[in-house]
């Protein structure tokens, strides 16, 4: 299940597992690399009541994921199976993290994803290789429609909760388009701040 454009030995293939490598590289030198990598990171971010961003680490945290309540998973990233297909309701999107990379397009049908999880009473993990571009872009573009709420005012509710977050600017800029194609609410009278959208 491989984009098109997105095969073994191309060049977003090869960006993709030099990001690999990085998340790899978090956890220290050696043999003992890849399996701290399966077992699994803590860094998961809550950013509203049954929302998380997370890296590909938290993502083979199965422990973790259980225990904050998480029961789908979406995953935005290349070269990554579900570690837990049975556990969890997985959504995969292979997409490279490039400012080419048009994510408007798969908005529609993350938001029903995370809409639908959230309503029945469960929680979503998001996440990418790092938890910081393609995973926030999705987040933030969820919020934005959800809350009806501006670009800035969602990216500021997400760094707050996690302040690695930083989408590439080609994300931005789609974000900020995106703010265009929705009712966002007047500044001034929105009820929607930080503390309102339920940790």
């Amino acid at each position: 299940m491989h984009q098109p454009g997105i095969e073994p030995g191309s060049v977003p293939w090869q960006v993709e597992l030099e990001k690999m490598e990085k998340v790899v590289d978090l956890f220290g030198v050696g043999e003992a690399n890849t399996q701290k990598l399966l077992e699994g990171g803590n860094d998961l971010s809550q950013i509203q009541q049954g929302l998380f961003i997370g890296s590909v680490a938290e993502a083979n945290n199965k422990d973790l994921l259980k225990s904050s309540n998480v029961t789908h998973v979406l995953t935005i990233a290349v070269a990554l199976s579900p570690p837990y297909p049975d556990d969890f309701v997985y959504k995969v999107l292979e997409v490279v993290d490039r400012s080419e990379t048009d994510l408007t397009v798969y908005f529609d049908e993350c938001y029903s994803f995370i809409d639908q999880a959230i309503e029945s009473g469960g929680g979503v993990l998001v996440h990418c290789f790092m938890g910081v571009s393609r995973s926030v872009t999705i987040v933030v573009a969820y919020l934005m429609r959800k809350h009806g709420i501006g670009f800035s005012k969602a990216m500021e509710l997400v760094k707050s909760r996690r302040p690695q977050a930083m989408p590439n600017f080609g994300f931005v800029s789609q974000l900020q388009q995106f703010e265009k194609s929705i009712k966002v609410h007047d500044e001034a009278s929105s009820s929607v701040d930080n503390k309102e959208i339920v940790v």
